[in-house]
């Protein structure tokens, strides 16, 4: 069992915007991790960083988007030239924000794609996608390989990965434990110790039910568990994290 941390590229904007009490004058630059997962013959990608289009022109891409503004985006290398895409058998989406789901387009169109039933109809709900900023450019065109999951999912059927049900963040948030010893958090918390301080950012679905998850994570990794944040810049860092 292998899992690596691709580089699914960065944005830059008001630090207080990402962890309450945080400075809304400073600017921070966080970085987008994407996984591959590398179990026998199975090769899952968990989330899809930027889109390359976006990481150039994000304006232009999200057009009618104003609130892209907020975000300096970047990218090195997008995540379909760390991976052969073609090779996956595979993808996972912890949620359908522009940073974890905006690569998806290049994703082939035969690959099944896992996300819980709530985040995607969150993501066709104008009222949802308004308080979540959802952009449906990045997923739309996913539906015909979608497969819905409800709550846990034992992915592969043997243990080896499971889906963790972590709302809040988004209506349909999830992780994913890989092994019982790595927990890919997705944005349940942005940083480490979010999950002991409860800095989390100052929008999201449903914040008493983030809490909630973020103290499921917790638990798991006071129980041994690495949990891997979502964007925190001292923690995450391109490579393996389980081999």
């Amino acid at each position: 069992m292998r899992v690596t941390q691709l580089d699914g590229g960065a944005f830059t904007s008001p630090a207080g915007f990402w962890r309450r009490g945080d400075e809304m004058e400073r600017q921070a630059r966080f970085p987008v991790p994407a996984y591959l997962i590398e179990v026998g013959e199975e090769r899952i990608l968990v989330d899809t960083g930027i889109n390359p289009d976006a990481a150039v022109d994000a304006s232009r891409h999200y057009e009618g988007a104003e609130s892209i503004g907020y975000f300096g985006l970047e990218q090195e290398t997008p995540v379909a030239e760390q991976v052969d895409f073609d090779s996956l058998t595979k993808a996972v989406l912890t949620h359908l924000h522009f940073d974890h789901a905006g690569g998806s387009a290049l994703l082939p169109s035969s690959l099944p794609v896992f996300i819980q039933r709530r985040e995607w109809e969150g993501g066709a709900d104008p009222e949802a996608v308004a308080r979540n900023f959802f952009l449906p450019r990045d997923y739309e065109g996913l539906a015909d390989q979608v497969v819905l999951v409800d709550g846990d999912h034992d992915l592969l059927g043997d243990g080896s990965v499971e889906l963790l049900s972590t709302p809040g963040h988004t209506p349909g948030h999830q992780s994913v434990r890989v092994g019982g010893e790595l927990i890919i958090g997705g944005d349940v918390t942005h940083f480490a110790l979010g999950l002991d301080d409860h800095r989390l950012p100052i929008f999201g679905d449903d914040l008493e039910v983030q809490l909630a998850s973020a103290e499921r994570l917790k638990a798991l990794r006071d129980a041994g568990a690495d949990v891997r944040p979502g964007h925190d810049p001292d923690v995450l860092a391109p490579g393996p994290v389980l081999r």
